[in-house]
């Protein structure tokens, strides 16, 4: 996607939605509930949590029950659960290392939805060790 202007909160989503459609069965039966959220920024609550301390630390961020841990008999969370994806650091990234931007939000969403599937990110960066060249 060439633009000349900054990408928008709806150009991530559709790219971020298109990620989703590729996401192959029996997996993307267990998307099919998440909810796709797009901001500029992660929040300083978020980033206090996980011991950041630059808004630009922080791509991406799945939050919910990963699926091997729900309970068929347990309440959904009032917002169940979702990704979100934080824009301005993704555009800051593709800046800096010259990566598009459809492959940053492919990657990040592929590893939000990882976390859905109860991945860490220790097991993430393993599996992508040994698919690199």
């Amino acid at each position: 996607m060439t633009m000349t202007n900054s990408p928008t909160i709806t150009d991530f989503e559709t790219i971020a939605r298109s990620v989703f459609e590729t996401i192959p069965a029996p997996f993307a039966e267990h998307l099919t509930d998440i909810l796709l959220r797009i901001e500029d920024w992660p929040s300083q609550e978020i980033l206090d949590h996980f011991g950041m301390t630059s808004r630009y630390q922080l791509s991406g961020l799945y939050q919910g029950v990963p699926v091997g841990e729900k309970s068929q008999w347990a309440q959904p969370g009032a917002e169940g659960d979702h990704i979100t994806l934080y824009r301005r650091p993704l555009l800051a990234e593709m800046a800096q290392t010259g990566v598009a931007l459809e492959m940053l939000i492919r990657h990040v969403v592929i590893h939000e939805v990882g976390h859905h599937f109860g991945l860490s990110d220790a097991d993430m960066h393993a599996i992508e060790d040994s698919v690199e060249d």
